[in-house]
């Protein structure tokens, strides 16, 4: 079993932000698999289903970014998982806009959903993928930018790159972090 867990803030306000873009993927799975992900839990809307015979829980937490860990945790706990199960999806501002990169571990670089995640999970070792949503232009500040709108032409990018993450995160749940990161980092189709 598998926690896939995709970071942003709840409410109208935020979707279609760049801060979002892990509900995006989650949203996706959701619709690909035919997840319902409304189940209130742990601060959270979760759906449990199946990808290749593989049961996974989604979960989109509802306690704004940078408490993420407030709600990771606890599910994590419940479903008897370790952190080696989990697949934490965030944007990522030092990618650029599209990217993407699957990691097994690391720090936060600078994302308060990651560090909240792992000060609550007293860890940094759990897998993440992360989503390249690029840097503002020069005089833009970095909270206005990543709770703006995806531009026209951006949306395209985006589709093409959730796409692509699905990749990933269905590598993982089969293959493990190492493996799908091996397949599909770097790669850009």
């Amino acid at each position: 079993m598998k926690l896939l867990v995709g970071l942003g803030n709840p409410g109208k306000e935020y979707s279609d932000t760049r801060h979002n873009a892990g509900f995006a993927v989650i949203a996706a799975l959701a619709a690909r698999y035919g997840i319902k992900v409304s189940e209130a839990r742990h601060a959270s809307l979760m759906g449990r289903g199946k990808i290749a015979d593989q049961v996974v829980w989604l979960q989109q937490p509802l306690t704004f970014m940078n408490l993420s860990g407030q709600a990771v945790k606890p599910a994590l706990q419940s479903l008897g998982l370790l952190p080696a199960d989990l697949l934490v999806i965030s944007d990522d501002l030092d990618l650029p806009l599209g990217s993407l990169r699957l990691r097994a571990q690391g720090g936060s670089g600078g994302h308060k959903g990651l560090k909240s995640i792992a000060e609550s999970l007293a860890t940094s070792e759990f897998p993440r993928l992360r989503f390249g949503i690029g840097r503002p232009q020069e005089g833009v500040m970095i909270e206005d930018y990543v709770l703006s709108r995806w531009s026209g032409q951006e949306k395209v990018l985006l589709a093409g790159a959730v796409e692509r993450a699905l990749l990933f995160v269905e590598s993982f749940v089969l293959f493990g972090a190492a493996e799908a990161a091996n397949r599909h980092n770097g790669r850009t189709e």
